[in-house]
């Protein structure tokens, strides 16, 4: 290359928007490649998967997947995991629509408790976690029993459709400009929020430091505990959220949603390039992690696949995502020695 197109090329990565650009594409590139394949793959087998009404309700769908991912990849950031997203859902949709149509509160009130129980339920996720030292796996399962038969229980076991109000559905059905669902715009709002989280607070560093090495942040004057209380509760949060829209969505608290959503976000963090072992995670690399969910199961419908295969994609897709993320600190260890 001369010093000419040198220049041109520094003087291309220095300009705001196309150096953002540039820099994603190189950050990303190889699971770009894999998400641009699928769409091809998935456009030759469907022509109907890359129509913009087929997207739009990929986007929707995968809404939820994003609002959980966005939490329980903070999680895994700090080594933990987190797998009361689907229990949650559920649990705080049922509440959400109770709340309305058999206690005869307002929509707003009904809303605050949703998000409530979410934000409560992380809460308490955080603080045991962080001050009994069981693992982060034990406590968030046995949460999700907790919650799950939470759900049952104030649902008496049937689902509870919505009739008193019809502002609410508008909130998981409305649509901006009468194109862009509201989910979507939602998710796009999260996603600006961890990334602000995340490269432009001193709490983002801290979240990478705790991931990377729990004890030398600890010695580096970092609150540990404070940061685990966060961040859990900022997935809880974010699964009471998800159990509103889905709600809203639906019309009605559905005891029984969600079973297993946890692992689609799972899947969409370490797609993204979510290390399992902690300290790394990226806005970026979740948004095409997500999206890849997306389209690996709205494909599968399209091609009129059982969608019990869907399981099984999703399982290899995990197992591979980790391995890979094992080779790849692997041979990071080895240039360190």
């Amino acid at each position: 290359m001369s010093n000419m197109d040198a220049n041109k090329s520094r003087s291309f990565e220095q300009n705001w928007f196309m150096g953002t650009i540039v820099r994603y594409f190189k950050n990303y590139l190889g699971i770009l490649i894999a998400f641009f394949g699928l769409c091809i793959f998935l456009s030759i087998m469907s022509p109907n998967f890359m129509q913009l009404n087929n997207w739009l309700t990929i986007l929707r769908t995968v809404s939820t997947t994003g609002y959980l991912a966005i939490g329980i990849q903070l999680t895994i950031m700090l080594g933990g995991i987190d797998l009361i997203a689907g229990a949650i859902i559920a649990c705080s949709g049922v509440l959400t629509v109770i709340t309305m149509e058999r206690w005869g509160l307002p929509m707003v009130v009904a809303i605050i408790f949703g998000l409530g129980l979410g934000l409560l339920v992380g809460l308490v996720d955080g603080f045991i976690i962080a001050y009994s030292g069981i693992h982060p796996f034990v406590v968030t399962l046995a949460m999700q029993s907790i919650l799950r038969g939470a759900a049952y229980l104030l649902a008496n076991g049937q689902p509870v459709p919505l009739y008193s109000n019809d502002v609410f559905p508008v909130i998981g059905t409305g649509l901006l400009f009468n194109i862009i669902p509201y989910p979507i715009i939602y998710l796009m709002i999260f996603f600006l929020l961890q990334y602000f989280l995340l490269n432009k607070t001193r709490t983002g560093r801290y979240i990478y430091a705790v991931g990377g090495n729990e004890t030398a942040a600890r010695f580096s004057g970092v609150n540990v505990k404070r940061i685990k209380i966060l961040v859990w509760t900022i997935s809880g949060f974010l699964g009471g959220f998800a159990g509103v829209v889905l709600a809203a969505r639906l019309s009605s608290g559905q005891p029984s949603t969600s079973v297993g959503a946890e692992t689609d976000a799972i899947a969409a963090s370490v797609i993204g390039g979510t290390s399992m072992y902690g300290g790394t995670g990226s806005t970026g690399g979740l948004i095409i992690g997500v999206l890849i969910m997306g389209i690996i199961q709205n494909g599968l419908t399209l091609m009129h696949l059982d969608t019990n295969w869907q399981y099984v994609v999703k399982g290899i897709i995990i197992l591979a995502a980790v391995y890979i993320d094992m080779i790849r600190r692997s041979k990071m260890s080895a240039r360190k020695e």
